[in-house]
Parts: C-alpha cells; sequence; structure tokens
C-alpha cells in the first residue's frame, strides 16, 4: 500500500500561489479544494475557476477532493438551494478531475436528540448522493460537531440507511476527539468499510485543542496502523487548523501546515507506510 499525501491548502494562505509554494515546498502534489482568495470552493465563478485550473496546471498538482460545505446548513434549512450547490460543486469537482467531495449531515439544532431527525437527514444525503451518483462522483461523508453524523454509529447508519456507492466515508479523528469519542476504539471498526479518504488532525480530549497528528488523543497511530494492514491506499488530507479553528473552516500558515505534514510523516514512517 501507498498513501497519498493532500492537503487544505487554503490553511497555508488565501492566496493560491502561496499555497502552492508551501505544497511544493513539502512535496505534497495534491489539495484539498475548500477556497481560494478567502472566496469558497462552491462560490466560485467560472473565471476563478478556470484561474485556479491554470494555476494548478503550471504547478502540476492535482485535486483529491473538493472540501465543500455541502450539508453544513441547518436541517430545517430549504433543501432545493442545497441541490443546486450540490449541482455547482459536482461540476466544480469534474472540471478539476476529482470524483471525491466532502459533504455533511446537517447541523441539528441545539438540545434536540439527533435521531429526532434522523430520517430527514437521510432524505436529504439521499437526494445529494442521487445527484453525485448521476455525475460519477462520491461524496466523503465527513464526521463534524454538531451534525447528525457526529458520532460513529450515527455516521455508519447514515451509509448504510441511504444504501448508496455515492456517499461514502472520510475519517476525521480530532472531531471525534471533540465529541467525546475515542476515535479507532469507538469509530474505525464501523466506518471502515465505508472509508474512502483520511482528514488528518489530532486534538486533546481535555480541551479540545486540535494538535498534529500523534500529539493528542485520536488514537492516529492505531488508526494508521490498521488501515496498512487493511491495504489502504487512498489519500491522507492534513487539515491542520493550528492557528485556528471555527465551523467553516480554519488556518495554520506556512510553518504550522509544515509542522503537521512532518507529523504525519514522521507517522507513516515510524509503521512503515510508503507514501508519495
Amino acid at each position: 500500500m501507498t498513501v497519498t499525501l493532500s492537503g487544505f491548502a487554503d490553511e497555508i494562505s488565501p492566496d493560491p500561489r502561496e499555497q502552492l509554494a508551501t505544497l511544493a515546498a513539502e512535496s505534497i502534489t495534491h489539495l484539498e479544494l475548500r477556497s481560494a482568495w478567502s472566496v469558497n470552493v462552491a462560490d466560485f465563478t467560472a473565471a476563478q475557476l478556470a484561474a485556479f485550473r491554470a494555476l494548478l496546471d503550471d504547478a502540476g498538482v492535482r485535486v483529491s477532493a473538493i472540501g465543500s460545505p455541502i450539508g453544513k446548513i441547518p436541517v430545517g434549512a430549504p433543501l432545493g438551494p442545497e441541490l443546486d450547490r450540490m449541482r455547482r460543486v459536482a461540476a466544480t469537482a469534474r472540471e478539476l478531475g476529482t470524483p471525491i467531495v466532502r459533504v455533511f449531515s446537517f447541523f441539528i439544532p441545539s438540545g434536540e436528540a439527533p435521531g429526532r431527525y434522523r430520517a430527514e437527514v437521510i432524505d436529504r444525503m439521499a437526494a445529494l448522493a442521487a445527484i453525485a451518483a448521476g455525475e460519477g462522483l462520491v461524496l466523503a461523508h465527513e464526521n463534524e460537531k454538531e451534525i447528525f453524523g457526529d458520532t460513529p454509529s450515527r455516521c455508519a447508519d447514515l451509509i448504510a440507511s441511504v444504501n448508496s456507492p455515492a456517499l461514502r466515508a472520510t475519517f476525521d479523528a480530532a472531531n471525534f476527539v471533540q465529541c467525546g469519542v475515542r476515535p479507532f476504539t469507538d469509530g474505525y471498526g464501523l466506518l471502515r468499510p465505508h472509508l474512502v479518504y483520511l482528514q488528518v488532525k489530532d486534538a486533546l480530549a481535555a480541551t479540545g485543542e486540535v494538535t498534529p497528528a500523534g500529539e493528542g488523543d485520536g488514537q492516529v497511530r492505531e488508526t494508521l496502523a490498521a488501515l496498512r494492514d487493511s491495504g489502504f491506499a487512498g489519500f491522507m488530507s492534513l487539515e491542520p487548523h493550528l492557528a485556528s479553528a471555527g465551523r467553516f473552516g480554519g488556518f495554520s500558515g506556512p510553518e504550522a501546515f509544515s509542522r503537521a505534514v512532518r507529523a504525519l510523516r514522521s507517522l507513516l514512517s515510524e509503521l512503515g507506510i510508503p507514501w508519495h
């Protein structure tokens, strides 16, 4: 198995030229596109998309996934505009040559039981997956705080219930830690059958503070070893959040991003996992 390193390059800088320079310095040949010029990928104009693609082509960098915000809206919000946004993101994914689009499963009202919204979330995710299937894409659902799919059991239930090859899982250890979950112990076995992608960040259980991989309580070492033993050969996408983290993204800066790269590479070397 050989894994491919990628990352949320907007954690380096809003300027895509600076993003690509840091990736080149780290010999990383892929990025996960969430934003550039402080514009979210879902809001790119045709001109911005063309300009970004030209920069990628010049740098020899490819897109591992679209780090979209799809599904990061309240579960009670109108679905039509989100389906339209899904179609725009799908077109962007095709233009940039990636089949993977990260998505979320809707914010649940504070203090309410997620189970009350299970049927509604399944219906909404099925509608998103139908669009993706029609475009030959795969939606990689990310476990995120305060959405329906914030715990391993709800993530697995959601994917099994939608029952579409166009809805799979990505796995974020830090997010699980911040939800009181032991990522490997409680989550890996449930989600490995659905896993197509890996977001890489870690966190401290006591405070929720995000750390480089292996420096928190996210059981990243155990997860990587199990992925190695299962033959996983997909993308590992760095999302360091080392300078700031918010509901719709995070930032690290070039130096902290590089620190996160070094931490992940150290773990991969220790575990005998080849990467490129």
